[in-house]
């Protein structure tokens, strides 16, 4: 029964959502004969595309124009000229499935894939790491100098996905389209990261903090372009830890947190920042539970404490996949979790 629900949910929402509403539901009729001879009929649900549609147009995703330009400058003269018409491609790997729902059906796809010069992982001068854009994730997650400077980022890596979806998928990719059960948007925001934008009028610089609006919405003008993504030193004696609860590994999770500590060198604390995933419209930064731990040497039990009052900041939604309640749980146990975790790293500071 549960099945046939979710499914019926997701067709439903396809039917409201899709643009052409001359899509119909047909109940089809299967008979099967198994090795005894004993015959079963059922009934399946079939989403039919309209068929004037099929005739003009066999593939999945709507007519599109498509543009692969070499050089960063022809790319933003496309949005400029397109705007909300255009999508960027880089992994394609949220935007090709949404085509093929035709739950995005935009007029131009840019594909980013043959500018080389939004693809790089570099040190900046003060310590900290610049990543481009269109840098594949698998090549963040096994870069040197991601370990050395943003290691949060590195150990983060392995629960997006799979590695087929790494080998393909972008690190700004996957920041831009502002998925709030992704693992990079939180991570961004507890590592305070600066996100470089540019279009034909110029560049600037968003916070994390003021990149993620919404659902799937981000900061992004119509006609702007991520390219890279500058991650700040942190002090000595700075801890981080990553841990979400998924069904299984490579799925979406139900709810994922992210911490980032630093001690002073009485090893009180200087500065903690906890963020959650999958419990919002978009990554959630708890501030008020967190501030206890400023000034304080961090126990076992401030830490529970801490935890405790982690809801007091959270409104998760339930779902088929986990109740409102059981987000809440999962919240305060990742939240120990990952705060015990920064705060024994940042004692055993070595870097």
């Amino acid at each position: 029964m549960i099945y046939l629900t979710k499914h019926l949910i997701f067709t439903y929402l396809l039917l409201k959502f899709l643009p052409n509403r001359d899509w119909r539901l047909e109940v089809v009729k299967r008979e099967r004969t198994y090795l005894r001879g004993e015959k079963h009929t059922s009934q399946e649900i079939s989403l039919q595309p309209p068929t004037a549609n099929l005739q003009q147009n066999p593939m999945k995703p709507p007519p599109f124009k498509y543009h692969a330009p070499t050089t960063l400058d022809e790319a933003l003269s496309y949005f400029a000229e397109y705007g909300d018409e255009a999508k960027p491609l880089a992994g394609g790997q949220s935007l090709i499935p949404a085509m093929n729902f035709r739950l995005a059906q935009p007029e131009l796809l840019i594909d980013l894939n043959n500018i080389p010069a939004l693809a790089y992982i570099r040190a900046t001068d003060n310590g900290g790491l610049s990543i481009g854009a269109m840098t594949r994730q698998r090549q963040v997650e096994r870069s040197d100098l991601v370990a050395k400077h943003a290691p949060l980022i590195s150990s983060t890596m392995p629960y997006i996905a799979h590695i087929q979806i790494r080998n393909r998928g972008t690190f700004g990719g996957s920041l831009a389209h502002a998925d709030p059960s992704s693992e990079l948007p939180a991570v961004a925001l507890v590592l305070d990261a600066s996100f470089h934008v540019q279009s034909q009028r110029g560049r600037r610089t968003i916070p994390a903090k003021q990149f993620f609006t919404d659902l799937f919405e981000t900061a992004l003008a119509p006609d702007e372009l991520l390219i890279d993504i500058t991650i700040p030193a942190k002090p000595a004696r700075t801890g981080y830890a990553f841990d979400e609860v998924a069904r299984r590994h490579g799925d979406y999770a139900l709810v994922g947190a992210t911490a980032v500590v630093t001690l002073d060198q009485a090893g009180a604390c200087q500065q903690a920042q906890l963020v959650f995933l999958s419990v919002g419209p978009r990554p959630v930064a708890i501030t008020q539970a967190t501030s206890m731990l400023h000034g304080q040497t961090i126990t076992p039990n401030l830490i529970d404490t801490v935890a405790e009052a982690v809801n007091q900041e959270l409104d998760p939604p339930g779902d088929i996949h986990a109740s409102v309640d059981y987000r809440r749980h999962l919240a305060k146990v990742l939240a120990r979790r990952v705060l015990t975790v920064a705060v024994n790293e940042a004692r055993d500071y070595k870097r």
